[in-house]
């Protein structure tokens, strides 16, 4: 679907992108991963077409960006980092305008726009001003814009941006239910919310793709296993005997490495708490494993892990990360710093 052969951009003598290298097939969601200034939002408005490469070569669908720019907007669905809306319109008014813009015909013009406020689930607010919208929902204006000419390639730039978690939660939702129809890339600096959403993760730095692959590969690779802390109840017994029925049966659970006793995030009879690693996300495996054992959970969340993996795989692990990211700032001037106004902000 997507080629991508020795990419760069350069700003003046400061280099924002390159040499990147990499190719997205069909119907993949990709997540794009680095710190701000790395350069994922020059990627994206390069596979937008937003943004020409100074060198290198991309294609979308076989079409070169460079050679027909207007062929490739059409097969191109793109939702920057502040969404380009119309606040005095109304959501259906602006997603019809939208549709017309891209060169949908009057014909299939109202039938895509239902599409596309189906999937993002703009229904009830379909009628009112965009002006008049939460965050939130002028998120998924945002997409529904991005979707309403059927592309086969979606871009998102950090489409969580300022949600609030119950927000983030449906717009994982929405971006899992255009995979198949679209190939989606979508850029954060939150490695958690790129593993629940994403097929593979490009982790981006100083424009090159440091690396490329799966969770459960990124976990494998820096030796690492995502660690899953789990609250347990169970009944009629103390809270010293449930840590040791949970710390066994979570012990036979394929995947998992170790296994540790820890406080209990809450108090009461039967409560204790444990943390596991293990290879991928064990969370689905874990919790049947314990329900199925008679063992309640009260709790089970991804512990900070997979962003110290994250930092480790960039050079940034240990205390003083910040302060030699601080330094680097410094010394070099990192793109986010030294050239907003070049590139509207882009990162």
């Amino acid at each position: 679907m997507i080629e991508i052969q020795e990419l760069y951009k350069y700003y003046g003598d400061q280099r924002a992108v390159g040499p990147l290298t990499t190719s997205i097939e069909r119907g993949e969601i990709i997540g794009l991963l680095g710190l701000n200034g790395a350069g994922k939002t020059t990627t994206l408005r390069i596979l937008a077409c937003d943004l020409l490469p100074t060198s290198g070569s991309v294609k979308v669908a076989g079409i070169d960006v460079v050679e027909r720019p207007d062929l490739v907007k059409s097969k191109v669905g793109y939702l920057p980092d502040r969404p380009p809306l119309y606040e005095d319109l109304s959501v259906s008014d602006y997603l019809t305008f939208a549709a017309r813009l891209r060169g949908v015909p009057s014909a299939q013009t109202a039938k895509l726009v239902a599409e596309a406020v189906e999937l993002t689930e703009l229904g009830d607010v379909a009628k009112k001003v965009i002006g008049a919208l939460s965050h939130g929902y002028k998120q998924r204006v945002g997409i529904a814009q991005a979707i309403v000419h059927a592309p086969d390639f979606v871009v998102l730039d950090e489409p969580i941006s300022g949600l609030d978690p119950v927000q983030i939660v449906e717009m994982r939702e929405l971006v899992k239910n255009l995979k198949g129809e679209h190939t989606v890339v979508l850029s954060s600096h939150i490695l958690s919310e790129i593993s629940e959403t994403c097929d593979r993760i490009m982790v981006i730095k100083a424009g090159k793709i440091e690396w490329s692959g799966t969770e459960r590969a990124l976990s494998s690779e820096l030796r690492h296993g995502a660690r899953v802390a789990i609250t347990v109840r169970v009944p009629a017994v103390s809270a010293d005997a449930a840590q040791a029925r949970a710390i066994q049966i979570a012990q036979q659970v394929p995947g998992v490495s170790t296994v540790d006793a820890v406080s209990a995030s809450e108090t009461g009879p039967g409560i204790a708490s444990i943390s596991v690693r293990g290879e991928g996300d064990l969370r689905d495996a874990l919790c049947r494993a314990l329900v199925q054992a008679d063992v309640g959970v009260i709790s089970l969340g991804r512990e900070q892990e997979l962003e110290s993996m994250f930092l480790e795989l960039l050079g940034e692990s240990g205390d003083d990360a910040p302060v030699r990211r601080k330094k680097k700032r410094r010394k070099e001037g990192e793109l986010a710093e030294a050239a907003p106004a070049t590139e509207g902000g882009a990162a």
